[in-house]
């Protein structure tokens, strides 16, 4: 998006109602946003999804995106990050409705995942997990993810417990 000072792109992986669909994050908030073309994302198209919870400390300080939506029968299940006041960022999943994307179905109160490995929590950047790809792949979800920013980690779940995670939990 030009114009804007802003990060955490991702693009859905098809277009909603003849759209191209994208979430991206003004600090301190993750938005949505639609384009005919994929050059001009109007103001009048976007709108605030969700931002940091002061209840919650692990998304406290602030959110973002990680790899691209997950269409699901349940809705888009969207992995997402947080980090705290002490920046020790770790990851959390929330779903989605399929056709109006801005609306918040389920939003765990709790991470999925935090640095807990020596090379997550020691390294360029400290206390980080940070995806940027979660491919399913026969039912299993793969995520990839930067360990304090100097390695590169795999993780996996399955689909099916990921998303009853997601709508099982408070």
């Amino acid at each position: 998006m030009t114009g804007e000072n802003n990060k955490d792109h991702v693009l859905f992986p098809r277009k909603i109602h003849g759209k191209f669909t994208a979430l991206h994050r003004r600090h301190p908030n993750v938005w949505l946003a639609y384009s005919d073309d994929l050059l001009r994302w109007s103001e009048a198209d976007m709108a605030v999804i969700y931002g940091p919870r002061s209840e919650s400390h692990w998304d406290s300080k602030s959110v973002g995106n990680n790899g691209v939506p997950i269409e699901t029968g349940e809705g888009w299940l969207v992995l997402n990050h947080g980090y705290t006041p002490d920046h020790v960022y770790q990851l959390g999943a929330i779903l989605l409705d399929l056709d109006d994307p801005t609306k918040v179905i389920r939003r765990p109160k709790n991470p999925i995942f935090w640095p807990r490995e020596m090379w997550e929590l020691r390294g360029d950047v400290p206390n980080v997990v940070f995806s940027c790809a979660n491919p399913v792949v026969n039912g299993i979800v793969y995520v990839y993810y930067g360990g304090a920013d100097h390695v590169i980690g795999l993780a996996t779940c399955t689909l099916d417990n990921l998303l009853n995670y997601v709508r099982t939990s408070e």
